[in-house]
């Protein structure tokens, strides 16, 4: 079945099908937004008044009526039709982590006649059964009730697909008490606070009346494999990782891989799913081969952070259409081949007016107290709530990637770089005179111009780096919303402009020069920030050490990273901003330790599963066959013949990691059937320990059987053939 998997493909490639190479022909601009109740569409299907009521209700200024509503609905209805809808769904995040939607047709009874309407009350509220949404205790399962909101500050667009159109409206998701349910609703809040606090503060230094906002650009790796060899793997279906696998003679050793030409078939892969998202105004920019053999990535312009969300996650839905399309399987795990690159999601994330980058630095950012406030405001907030961040990317599937070679370890530190770092040394001992940052890189060969340096390098291994208007945090996995992460990051800045707009305003009262009063504030916060940031190789042994004498959190799995959203400093951070209660705080620690639990246990009987009926039959008619070869072998020569020796040696190693198989099989069943659902905590700590343990064990006994068992008996794909055939 493996080689008739490996057949079919290579068939397929030869007949090179037109289908699935797809050439595109029409130009990004023609397409661009033409499935979104975007602003042009607005102001050609509503009334100019109800135009500009509705624009200040999205910016905040205004009151959404009965009457807005119900104009918007009309003409979005109107507009939905004439592209081809029969449906609309309320578009939502629920905390699986997933997206929701439940379409309702724009079918109604009039008199016994059938109308097309869509009112105001139903673009506002849908009511969906929220009954089998993750809720953390939120609500008991008998109680069903759960209600989706329109959010007018994203737009509405239209799914197209194969079997039909469908309206879309983005929507929060609620419980019947009005606790929240989905993810979207805490990061419009977190905006909502981080607006307000960064606003404040910019009056102080003469900008009046800004709306200031928080934007993500979000990195999405992934692998394609080939869905014909892809299907042979139990566990990439079920679990979206290997859980067994030898190491292949080649890896990414020869980093030939990255940044090299797109293959024909990725390609046009590429290139379908960037004409869908070009539909919907999804501003993918750059697309290229990651690390990894079958790894790449998608990234796109910076946008707000609700509307960056609500993008990636359907970039991903369409990734997932397009790869079955293109016969591959979208793989979206954080590490789903072990001993090469996992895959992230790096947020980019920035504050910015309409009309400035409050964390770009300018040509003399010594100089730039505005800018040098928001940053250090920044840098405080990532040491203050360092646990907080680990724990917004704390997942099962995280925890493998964090800290191997490719990713940032399980400690949140922040890379400046020289630059930013002699800054803020010379400003903590009053010498503020410091050279120029722009500096000239010369290439050293004469076709090539001469270009300006960044004001700091990259720092590859940082889980926060300040990468010269911007900070990267790579420490988010590739397959979890960028909604939490973001609230987290929000929140907690929004706390930091606080504290120092209020440090600024009491020493103004006293020094009566307001620019003195802002040195003098940044000179008292840069000692108390010092531990977080380090600026050499995050992946060393040593730093994990220092970080220790920093007593900076050293978190390094789910179970003890999401603990954190139940405790004092959290709570009161949230609580603060309005962003969490206390018992939305508590309700997502238990979804999470749930969702945990539920993970390794699914992978747990999955490995046992595979070794029973995967494993072990290759490895026994193989031991049947040495042992039959040894037989004739003595049979035919006696002792005259050395050449049964080696079978035999083969035999033996062969007959020790069967019964080492054995041995751990039985060890993870007996483990599984201690995990109890109803003591969350303790089944946590139980999977990521011992569990997780006899899963590593099993398979590193399976993968040496794979070296050993005839290639011919061997029923799972390979990694050579996963990683290297195309």
């Amino acid at each position: 079945m493996r080689k008739k998997a490996i057949q079919n493909i290579i068939s397929k490639l030869n007949e090179n099908n037109s289908e699935q190479f797809i050439s595109q022909t029409k130009s990004i601009s023609e397409v661009y937004g033409s499935n979104t109740f975007n602003d042009d569409v607005m102001k050609k299907k509503l009334s100019k008044s109800i135009y500009n009521s509705l624009k200040q209700c999205v910016e905040g200024g205004g009151e959404l009526t009965v009457g807005i509503a119900n104009e918007v609905a009309h003409g979005m209805k109107e507009w939905a039709i004439e592209k081809g809808c029969t449906h609309y769904a309320h578009w939502f995040q629920p905390l699986t982590g997933a997206t929701a939607e439940k379409h309702d047709s724009f079918l109604n009874i009039d008199n016994g006649k059938i109308i097309e309407r869509f009112s105001g009350k139903e673009l506002v509220k849908q009511e969906p059964d929220a009954s089998s949404f993750p809720s953390g205790g939120l609500r008991a399962t008998f109680e069903a009730r759960g209600y989706t909101a329109w959010d007018p500050t994203s737009p509405a667009f239209i799914m197209d697909d194969e079997s039909g159109k469908t309206l879309c409206i983005p929507s929060v998701f609620v419980t019947y008490t009005g606790h929240s349910l989905d993810l979207k609703s805490p990061l419009l809040k977190s905006m909502e606070a981080l607006e307000n606090s960064a606003s404040k503060l910019l009056e102080l230094f003469g900008v009046k009346e800004a709306r200031v906002l928080s934007c993500v650009g979000p990195e999405q790796e992934y692998f394609l494999v080939d869905r014909n060899l892809a299907y042979m793997r139990q566990d990439l279906l079920v679990c979206g990782r290997t859980l067994f696998g030898a190491r292949p003679p080649k890896g990414q050793e020869l980093d030939d891989q990255y940044f090299g030409s797109i293959k024909e078939r990725m390609l046009s892969f590429m290139g379908d799913v960037e004409t869908e998202c070009y539909k919907l105004g999804i501003p993918l920019k750059t697309r290229h081969n990651e690390v990894a053999p079958h790894q790449y990535e998608f990234a796109p312009v910076y946008e707000e952070a609700n509307i960056a969300t609500d993008h990636n996650q359907l970039t991903v839905e369409i990734m997932k259409k397009k790869a079955q399309k293109h016969g591959f399987l979208l793989l979206l795990h954080e590490k789903p081949f072990a001993r090469i690159n996992g895959s992230g999601k790096h947020i980019n994330w920035s504050l910015n007016t309409e009309n400035l980058n409050l964390l770009d630095p300018g040509d003399n950012p010594h100089d730039n107290l505005q800018f040098l406030t928001f940053l250090l405001a920044s840098v405080r907030a990532f040491y203050k709530h360092s646990a907080l961040l680990r724990a917004s990317v704390a997942s099962a599937s995280n925890d493998h990637r964090l800290g191997g070679n490719e990713a940032p370890p399980a400690i949140i530190s922040v890379f400046l770089g020289a630059g930013l770092t002699s800054v803020l040394n010379r400003i903590e001992n009053n010498k503020l005179k410091v050279r120029e940052f722009e500096d000239i890189i010369n290439l050293g060969i004469s076709k090539l111009p001469r270009i300006s340096r960044d004001n700091t390098d990259r720092n590859r291994t940082s889980p926060l780096a300040f990468t010269g208007n911007k900070f990267e945090f790579r420490a988010v996995g590739s397959q979890q919303s960028v909604a939490i992460p973001v609230t987290v990051i929000n929140t907690a800045v929004a706390e930091s402009i606080d504290y120092i707009y209020e440090k600024i305003v009491n020493k103004n009262k006293s020094l009566k020069n307001f620019v003195q009063a802002v040195i003098e504030v940044l000179r008292e916060i840069i000692p108390e920030i010092k531990p977080v940031l380090f600026e050499g190789d995050n992946y060393s042994e040593s730093w994990v050490k220092e970080a220790k004498k920093r007593k900076l959190p050293v978190l390094v799995k789910t179970p003890e990273s999401v603990k954190v959203f139940e405790c004092s400093d959290s709570i009161n951070l949230f609580e603060k901003y309005r962003v969490f209660s206390k018992i939305e705080l508590k309700a997502r620690c238990e979804i999470e330790l749930e969702r945990y639990c539920k993970t390794i246990n699914i992978e747990a009987m999955t490995c046992i599963e595979m070794a029973k009926t995967k494993i072990l039959p290759p490895a026994l008619k193989y031991q049947q066959l040495l042992i039959d070869n040894v037989k004739e072998l003595k049979n035919l020569y006696g002792k005259q013949s050395k050449t049964y020796e080696f079978i035999e040696l083969n035999l033996l190693k062969l007959n020790t990691l069967i019964n080492n198989l054995y041995i751990y099989i039985e060890k993870l069943e007996k483990n599984i059937l201690k995990i109890d659902f109803d003591k969350l905590h303790k089944s946590a700590d139980l999977c990521s320990g011992e569990i997780l343990s006899n899963m590593e064990e099993l398979r590193n006994s399976a993968d040496e059987i794979e070296i050993l068992v005839s290639d011919e008996l061997w029923q799972l794909p390979k990694y050579f053939e996963l990683l290297f055939i195309d």
